[in-house]
C-alpha cells in the first residue's frame, strides 16, 4: 500500500524527492502520513479536496484488498 501511494503522491508533485510516507498502525487501521514541499501541497490536496479524496478511495481499494482499513492524512 506505501509503494502505491508513494508511487501516486510522486507522479502529481514537481518535487517527488520531497515526497515523504509516514505509516502507522492504530486499532486495526493503517494510517498514511502524506508530507510534499510546500508548493506541492495544492497539488496533492487537489480543487476543493478532489485529488486526496480520490488518493483516499483508491488507498481503500487496495487496503479492502489486502483485508485492512486505511486513512489517509496530508501533512503541511
Amino acid at each position: 500500500m506505501r509503494e502505491f501511494l508513494e508511487f501516486i503522491a510522486k507522479q502529481l508533485v514537481d518535487n517527488p524527492d520531497s515526497v515523504q510516507i509516514a505509516e502507522e498502525e492504530k486499532e486495526g487501521k493503517v494510517i498514511f502520513k502524506i508530507k510534499v514541499a510546500q508548493p506541492d501541497i495544492g497539488k496533492i490536496i487537489g480543487k476543493q479536496g478532489r485529488t486526496a479524496q480520490a488518493m483516499r478511495v483508491l488507498l481503500s481499494a487496495v487496503a479492502a484488498k489486502n483485508g485492512k482499513r486505511a486513512i489517509l492524512e496530508v501533512e503541511d
